[in-house]
Parts: structure tokens; C-alpha cells; sequence
């Protein structure tokens, strides 16, 4: 069940979807969603594995102690987690379902924070889904980072936003003997 918030940007987003893949990035008002407008950003594509921030609300700017707008999504990741949250992100984008994401914030001397994060794609003017609207929504108290910034970003789940059903893990290659059986 994801937090208030995130089910309200869905519900948003939803609502300006209408009967297309994804809503159009023109339709979205941030003077609608003004009371979490700072846990708000917006990722582009720039191409496979490289997602930088378009706009990135102040609570994100001061939870990794960055200027994100440019930044790379991919880099607040641990390395072992960018392929999984690489696979939910192209998944979005070529379905136009929206993804909550379930990670762990930690900082540098290990303290941490529970954060969920909705991926929601848009389209741009063409129609082509080129870029997510996203909150990044805090599900445990921030003063467990002890004032320090967040670091890193380790995943602990992804679902899909309408039903709550975990997005599969990317397929992996399997071998037997040296031999690939998957």
C-alpha cells in the first residue's frame, strides 16, 4: 500500500492519463500538487541508462545535499541496483504504467531512511513517453539520517502503481556446465 501522497500523485497522474498511454507533460500543473510540490521531480531520457532530472523539488536537493537538476537518476543508485531500476524505468516508458519503488536511503555513515519513490511516465509534445513525473515520498522519520546526506539508494521493491503487483526482477542468464539454458 503505498504512503497518502504517492496514491494522490497517481491518482493525479491517472486523472490527466485519460484513455492514453501517459499523459502529456503539458497537462501536468505543479500548482496542483503545490502542498508536496518539493518531494516532486521530473526525469527525462537521454538514452538507455542515463535519466537526468529535469526539475527535482527542494526535499530531494536537500536529502542528497546536490543540485540534481541534470543529474543522472541512476547515479543515487548502488551499483548492484541500477539495472533493476534501469529495467522499471524503459518498462514504464514503453507501457505507460507508472511504478512505485520502495528503497532505503543511506547515508555515508550508515544511518537510513525509508523513502518511496513513484515513476510515472509522460509524453512530450509528439506523443513519444520520454520522461517521468515522480515523488519522492519519506515512509520513516528523517531524523534518522542524523542531518547527513543520503548517499545511496538501495532498492527494496517495485510495484506496479495501479495494483500494487511487484514488477519481476529483469531476466538473468543462466548456465549448467559452461552451458546457457536461460
Amino acid at each position: 500500500m503505498s504512503h497518502s501522497n504517492t496514491a494522490r500523485m497517481i491518482d493525479y497522474w491517472t486523472a490527466r492519463r485519460g484513455s492514453a498511454l501517459a499523459p502529456a507533460r503539458a497537462v501536468i500543473d505543479p500548482a496542483e500538487f503545490s502542498d508536496v510540490i518539493t518531494q516532486a521531480f521530473i526525469i527525462g531520457r537521454e538514452r538507455l541508462g542515463v535519466y537526468p532530472f529535469r526539475l527535482a523539488g527542494g526535499l530531494l536537493e536537500d536529502l542528497h545535499r546536490r543540485t540534481l537538476l541534470g543529474y543522472d537518476l541512476m547515479n543515487l543508485w548502488s551499483t548492484g541496483d541500477r539495472p533493476k531500476i534501469q529495467a522499471a524505468i524503459e518498462s514504464a516508458l514503453q507501457t505507460g504504467e507508472a511504478m512505485v519503488v520502495q528503497a532505503l536511503g543511506r547515508t555515508l555513515h550508515g544511518q537510513e531512511a525509508r523513502l518511496e519513490l513513484l515513476l510515472a511516465p509522460l509524453a512530450d509534445s509528439s506523443g513519444r513517453i520520454n520522461r517521468l513525473l515522480g515523488l519522492y515520498q519519506p515512509t520513516s522519520p528523517l531524523f534518522r539520517l542524523q542531518n547527513e546526506p543520503i548517499e545511496r539508494l538501495f532498492l527494496q521493491g517495485i510495484a506496479y502503481a495501479d495494483t500494487g503487483a511487484a514488477v519481476p526482477s529483469p531476466l538473468r542468464i543462466a548456465a549448467v556446465d559452461g552451458r546457457r539454458i536461460a
